[in-house]
């Protein structure tokens, strides 16, 4: 697992680490029961405060995405369907709405989107 801090721009280097470990899990990158790094070893190797990287793992723990075992360190939780196909339906929600801002700037309407959507269905079956 990789992460990029991107010191520029407005989002905090601790939601920044938190997406991208959310994301990995989501994706099927992380899975249940991988170990993360420790929250000093990532602290180090990004060169951020272990109190940044700390308030991330406690974020990705309140919203169960990992949990912590004393003394072993942080572990991906089981993985919780219901959220993982919440988050995949707001990601969908996103392209569908991206389509459709996009759309009239081609001269297209919703029906020739859904049109276009069930085309691509045909050539995927």
């Amino acid at each position: 697992m990789h992460i990029n801090i991107r010191n520029t721009g407005d989002q905090p280097i601790y939601e920044q680490i938190y997406q991208q470990i959310r994301a990995a899990i989501l994706s099927g990158e992380l899975s249940e029961g991988d170990l993360l790094p420790s929250i000093r070893a990532l602290a180090k190797d990004l060169r951020i405060s272990v109190i940044t990287t700390k308030r991330a793992y406690d974020e990705l723990e309140k919203n169960g995405f990992i949990h912590t075992v004393p003394a072993k360190g942080c572990y991906v939780s089981r993985a919780n369907t219901q959220m993982i196909r919440e988050e995949r339906i707001k990601q969908l929600e996103a392209h569908v709405l991206a389509a459709l801002e996009l759309a009239p700037s081609c001269g297209m309407t919703s029906d020739d989107i859904v049109g276009m959507i069930h085309m691509f269905e045909k050539e995927l079956l």
